[in-house]
C-alpha cells in the first residue's frame, strides 16, 4: 500500500513518501532503545516541562495541523481544530498528574507485618520502547492519548501510523523533537503493515498498542503473544444508543445526530445502533431522521459543512455494501442511502437512517464505519439490553432515561467499556477508555492508561539482622 496523502474530498494524490528502508528502521529502533536507558531515569519535573512545551507548540500549530488532518482524512476543519486542542489538553493533564498517578503504593502497616516485612510497597517503572500502530480517523488524538502517558511514564515510542496520514505522522515525530525530548524518545516509522511484525518481534521493543480494525488487532496480538509482550488493543465498536420511555426524546434525538455523524461517522465510539422503546419510537424516529436529513454534506474545509467525505474509497464501498445488503433483505431507508448527486468527485456518502433491521442483515453484526444509523424498536428494558448486547463488540454505550432503576440495570448488564447516561460517549484524559469482547482489551487514558506500560514492582524489605 502506498504511503501517500490522498485528499478524500477530491481523490487527488497530494503527496507521496518513500517508505523507510530496513536500515533506517533499524536506526530508529536502536535510537529508541538507547534513549530509553537514560530517559527512564529523568525526573517527572523534567518530563512535565517537555510535555508542556509540546502542548504549547501544538497550540501554536493548531491551524496548520488541523488543515493537514482535513486534507489527509476529510474531517470538517472545525472538528480538526477541536482535535488538536484536545490533544494539547491531554498533554497538560498528564504533565500535571503523572507523578501522582505513578506514586508508590503502600499497604497498611498490619498487612506489611503479616507479610513478614519491615516495609513493603509497589513502584511503577517504565517498560521500554513501545510500538504504537495507529489509525487514520483521529490521526492526532489517537497517537497523543498513547504518547502523553507513555512518555510521562518514562517509556519511548515508535509510531507506525496509517499509511494515508503520513504528514500527520511526521508532524508528531517532529513535534516532540521540537519540544526538546531527547533524540529517539518518539519517532515515526514510515512503513507498511507487512513490516510491523518484524518491528514487534525485535527484542528491543517492549510492548505494543494498537487502535484499529479487528483483523489488525488479531495480527498484532498474535505476534505479541508469540513474543510474550504486553499489548493494549482498542478495536471496532457498534455502540448502542438506548432511548427509554422516560427520556427527553427531542434532546435525545438531537444528540443522536451528533453521536452518529461525528468525524463523518468514522469513529469507533460513535453511536451506531439506536434502540428505542416502542412508546417513544415514532417520535424519536421522526426527529432523528429529520436531523440526519438536514445535515450539510460538502467540502470539509468550508464553513457550515457538517459531514465531509469518507477517508478512503474502499471505506465507502464497504459502507455501500452493508446498506445494499440491508435493503435487499427488507430494511427501510428513512433518509439518505447513497452518494450525493452533487458530489461526483471524492468519497462522499449521504447521512442515512435504516429501520426494520433483522439479525440476517450484515449491518446487525458488522460495524458501519460511516454516517449510517440503524433503528430498532423494543418493548421493554429487557429487550433493550438483549438487543444492545447482541453484538460482537463492546466498546461503549449510551442510555437515555430519567429512571434511576433503569440506569442501575444498564450499568449492571450492558456489555461495554462505558455507559454514558443522557449524553453521548466521549473520551477525556481523566476517564479510562477501552472495551470488552471484540472491541479489545486494556485501557487508555486516566491512571489506568499510564500504568498499562509500566512494570508494577513489589518491593519487600526486612532490616538486616531480623
Amino acid at each position: 500500500m502506498p504511503i501517500a496523502t490522498v485528499n478524500p474530498a477530491t481523490g487527488e494524490t497530494v503527496r507521496t513518501y518513500e517508505p523507510h528502508t530496513p536500515e533506517e528502521v533499524e536506526r530508529r529502533i536502536a535510537a529508541a532503545h538507547a534513549t530509553f536507558l537514560t530517559y527512564r531515569t529523568t525526573s517527572f519535573d523534567e518530563r512535565a516541562r517537555l510535555m508542556r512545551r509540546a502542548a504549547e507548540l501544538l497550540d501554536e500549530d493548531r491551524e496548520d495541523i488541523a488543515r493537514t488532518m482535513t486534507v489527509e482524512m476529510g474531517k470538517p476543519l472545525a472538528a480538526a481544530r477541536a482535535e488538536a486542542a484536545k490533544c494539547a489538553k491531554a498533554m497538560r493533564w498528564y504533565a500535571d498528574r503523572a507523578e501522582s498517578l505513578l506514586a508508590e503504593e503502600r499497604p497498611s502497616e498490619a498487612d506489611v507485618r503479616d507479610a513478614g516485612a519491615d516495609s513493603a510497597f509497589v513502584v511503577y517503572r517504565p517498560l521500554g520502547p513501545v510500538l504504537a500502530v495507529m489509525p487514520w480517523n483521529f490521526p492526532l488524538w489517537q497517537v497523543v492519548r498513547f504518547a502523553a502517558p507513555a512518555l510521562m511514564a518514562g517509556n519511548t515510542g515508535l509510531l507506525k501510523h496509517a499509511s494515508n496520514v503520513p504528514q500527520t505522522a511526521l508532524y508528531l515525530g517532529e513535534l516532540f523533537h521540537r519540544a526538546g525530548f531527547p533524540e529517539g524518545c518518539f519517532q515515526t516509522l514510515l512503513i507498511g503493515a507487512r513490516e510491523v511484525e518484524a518491528v514487534l518481534r525485535d527484542p528491543r521493543v517492549a510492548a505494543a498498542t494498537l487502535t484499529g480494525s479487528e483483523p489488525a488487532g488479531r495480527s498484532v496480538a498474535s505476534v505479541a503473544g508469540d513474543e510474550v509482550k504486553k499489548t493494549v488493543l482498542e478495536l471496532g465498536g457498534s455502540d448502542p444508543y438506548i432511548v427509554m420511555a422516560s427520556a427527553d426524546v427531542e434532546r435525545a434525538a438531537e444528540t443522536a445526530v451528533t453521536a452518529r455523524v461525528q468525524n463523518n461517522g468514522q469513529s469507533c465510539i460513535a453511536a451506531k445502533r439506536f434502540i428505542v422503546h416502542a412508546d417513544v419510537y415514532d417520535s424519536f424516529a421522526e426527529h432523528f431522521t429529520a436531523g440526519m436529513a438536514a445535515l450539510t454534506v460538502g467540502d470539509p474545509m468550508a464553513d457550515g459543512t457538517d459531514v465531509g467525505p469518507l477517508a478512503t474509497e474502499q471505506g465507502r464501498r464497504d459502507l455501500e455494501e452493508l446498506v445494499d445488503d440491508a435493503v435487499a433483505k427488507g430494511a427501510e431507508v428513512l433518509c439518505g442511502g447513497g452518494r450525493p448527486e452533487d458530489r461526483s468527485a471524492g468519497w462522499f456518502y449521504r447521512p442515512t437512517v435504516l429501520a426494520g433491521i433483522t439479525p440476517e442483515m450484515r449491518i446487525h453484526q458488522e460495524e458501519a464505519f460511516g454516517p449510517v444509523a440503524t433503528l430498532y424498536r423494543v418493548g421493554d428494558l429487557d429487550e433493550a439490553v438483549s438487543v444492545a448486547n447482541d453484538s460482537p463488540f463492546g466498546l461503549s454505550s449510551n442510555v437515555w432515561t430519567l429512571d434511576d432503576a433503569d440506569v442501575d440495570r444498564f450499568v449492571r448488564d450492558l456489555q461495554a467499556g462505558g455507559v454514558f447516561v443522557n449524553g453521548m460517549t466521549a473520551s477525556h484524559p481523566a476517564l479510562p477508555f477501552g472495551g470488552v469482547k471484540r472491541s479489545g482489551y486494556g485501557r487508555e487514558l486516566s491512571g489506568h492508561g499510564i500504568r498499562e506500560f509500566c512494570n508494577m514492582t513489589t518491593v519487600w524489605r526486612r532490616s538486616t539482622g531480623n
